[in-house]
């Protein structure tokens, strides 16, 4: 069958369900509709009627927008999760062909993308994480590609350089990417803007670059079989005309978002010789791109019996990574660490103690990849782990050098491969630099643990610049995002032991740089921190008057503030919260009892009050910053910023005068 036919198939398929919904961008999914022809019709390992298969290559649109020329391939290759009625109802509530790709992997859509450069990343994440599975169970089990197709846009995102120079220098070479090089945006051509030699900045960055005609498949196809051969990661620049078959707009900055209509439409089947009626694909064509579904069949069916022949224990391990699940035993180490903070009962760094348990997770969870944006040195969070670098891809622990943004749309690209446990590690602060990625992650519900610390002033004399005042009420604003602040290592261990046991999402761990004295006695055994909040230590000598709620280190001083209005006859509780999206989770009366419904309520916490109000009231008292910070050290900084035992004893009196 003729390539350009089938590219056409997906030309019209695209075109008719953009001028159905009355929107869309043609541009992408008419100029790269060669280039993926030759990627699915001749080399993507793929199984339609098995999407989920593990060892299938990955396919990423980066440029998301043009996600109609997804919906066609998937469609045309046979996966039966998009039909012709969802491509009929592109862009309409309920239909699997939404504006964007959506995360759904048993669809054939592996990551959510949309915002430029996402998907690019993602796909060096995937293609990171085969190259650790590949060193880890062998190239019998583990050996695919990571394919994506990549935009103007994608390139211009910082997070492109980011990706072309962290993945040409850990040679991650089953990478490739695909440049639709149609040399057009959506303000017109692209040096307004741009006058990189685009191929150059992956030249330099240790890629093997080829440059072929993006319309001619067999020449896509061929530059396709060379980047397979070679040990880099590749870039393959395909020069297209964007929007490609609409002859009154190809080629112009019109093709990138136009609204279609019937002349449009009736000019192109003219221009292209496609006499067939909207959506029909004639058999041929249709059959051709079945078979095209079916290449793979012989190796899926072989890597198939390679799995059902290894010895059993092996067999097990693959069947627990492939599905997620965490080994057996692994808490007991977490359970230990709890029994010696409660026996201790000694003052650590909050940073510290995070590192601890990821030092003794990563031997009961061999899968735990690890690693922050050069800060190995403040967080602590290798240890024993050995490097993943180019010469060898078996390390745990990824230096990302001062790339945060990479790094989290990396660490959502290991998490939607799958087999591993990805966990990064930056300072608060940082977060920002990340927030495309995070907000992505809780939307597609991957499980990737973000590790954030140096978490307030307590980082002292660094300054403002460096205390995350806002952050906390930032993180807590993404929905389905889990925001862990534990107050001592015994909350430490309890806010892990939720976040690897949480499959549904993303979780935020959040510690302090300073010492967290201990808050926490009693027995080792519930976790306590798992209901997001809890009574940490009820009022005593009469009925509950005050209430004071707190997270992270600043439960310590409420605790100091809680023995001085009791010593003067004050019933008051402290109740910690370190994960406020758990607690809304419990039922309205274990809420209700443990804020202390009725008494005097104030929150402390070394972060702005914005989300206290539902917990404390709009009259509650809240204890914490009103600004930014100022550089100083940290016990002068509380002071000076009136987080102590004193004033949120006055806090509580103020209102209890009020009262009477």
């Amino acid at each position: 069958m003729d390539l350009r036919l089938m590219a056409d198939a997906i030309r019209f398929l695209s075109m008719d369900a953009i001028k159905h919904a009355g929107e869309g961008h043609p541009g992408t999914p008419l100029g790269a509709a060669d280039i993926c022809t030759a990627l699915f019709a001749r080399h993507l390992k793929c199984n339609p009627q098995d999407p989920s298969w593990f060892d299938r290559d990955r396919f990423v649109l980066s440029n998301g927008h043009g996600s109609m020329l997804i919906y066609a391939l998937l469609h045309l290759s046979g996966y039966e999760g998009i039909t012709l009625e969802d491509i009929r109802r592109f862009r309409q509530l309920g239909s699997h062909c939404e504006g964007h790709p959506e995360y759904h992997p048993d669809r054939g859509i592996e990551v959510t993308t949309g915002p430029l450069g996402q998907g690019i990343a993602n796909a060096a994440g995937m293609a990171l994480a085969e190259a650790f599975l590949n060193r880890m169970l062998g190239a019998d089990i583990v050996d695919h590609h990571a394919y994506a197709l990549v935009g103007d846009g994608c390139l211009q995102e910082g997070l492109g350089q980011e990706v072309i120079s962290l993945a040409g220098h850990l040679r991650l070479g089953k990478l490739v990417f695909l440049w639709d090089d149609n040399r057009m945006t959506d303000d017109g051509p692209i040096d307004l803007a741009l006058s990189d030699d685009m191929p150059a900045r992956f030249r330099l960055s240790n890629w093997h670059v080829q440059e072929v005609d993006g319309h001619d498949a067999d020449a896509v196809d061929t530059a396709l079989r060379l980047a397979r051969e070679d040990p880099r990661p590749s870039m393959i620049a395909c020069r297209t005309i964007i929007g490609r078959g609409l002859p009154q707009i190809e080629g112009t900055r019109a093709a990138h978002s136009a609204r279609l209509d019937r002349e449009q439409t009736d000019a192109a089947r003219a221009y292209l010789n496609w006499p067939h009626p909207p959506f029909e694909i004639p058999e041929p064509v249709c059959a051709a791109w079945r078979e095209a579904g079916r290449r793979s069949l012989p190796d899926y069916q072989a890597w198939q019996a390679r799995v059902a022949a290894l010895p059993v224990e092996k067999r097990r391990e693959l069947d627990r990574l492939r599905e997620g699940r965490l080994p057996e035993g692994w808490r007991d180490a977490l359970h230990a660490f709890k029994r010696r903070a409660l026996e201790a009962r000694k003052a650590e760094y909050g940073i510290k103690l995070s590192a601890d348990i990821i030092d003794m997770l990563a031997e009961a969870i061999p899968e735990l990849l690890s690693g922050a944006p050069d800060l190995e040195g403040a967080t602590q969070h290798k240890r024993r782990l050995a490097p993943f670098t180019a010469t060898d891809h078996s390390g745990r622990y990824v230096h990302y050098g001062i790339r945060e943004h990479a790094m989290g749309a990396m660490l959502n690209g290991m998490a939607a491969h799958g087999g591993v446990v990805p966990i990064g590690v930056t300072y608060l602060v940082f977060s920002d630099y990340m927030r495309p990625t995070l907000r992505l992650t809780a939307m597609m519900g991957l499980r990737v643990s973000f590790v954030f610390s140096h978490d307030s002033i307590g980082i002292g004399r660094n300054g403002p610049t460096h205390q995350p005042v806002e952050y906390l009420a930032a993180l807590r604003a993404i929905p389905n995002m889990l925001v862990l602040r534990p107050a001592d290592a015994v909350e430490a261990a309890e806010c892990w032991e939720i976040a690897l046991e949480h499959r549904a999402g993303p979780c935020s761990l959040i510690f302090a740089r300073q010492p967290l004295p201990p808050v926490r006695s009693g027995n080792a055994g519930e976790n306590l921190s798992g209901r997001g909040a809890y009574v940490l230590a009820e009022a005593e000598g009469g009925a509950r008057r005050a209430t004071i709620l707190a997270t992270g280190s600043e439960v310590a001083i409420a605790l100091q503030a809680r023995a001085r209005l009791q010593s003067d006859g004050v019933p008051t509780a402290v109740v910690s919260m370190p994960c406020w999206e758990l607690f809304e989770q419990q039922d309205g009366a274990y809420r209700g009892a443990v804020i202390g419904e009725g008494t005097i309520r104030v929150g402390v916490e070394a972060a702005v009050r914005l989300g206290w109000d539902r917990y404390i009231g709009g009259d509650g008292g809240f204890v914490g910053m009103t600004g930014f910070g100022a550089s100083g050290p940290e016990d002068e900084l509380f002071a000076h910023f009136g987080i102590t035992p004193e004033r949120v004893e006055a806090a509580v009196r103020e209102r209890l005068q009020g009262n009477t």
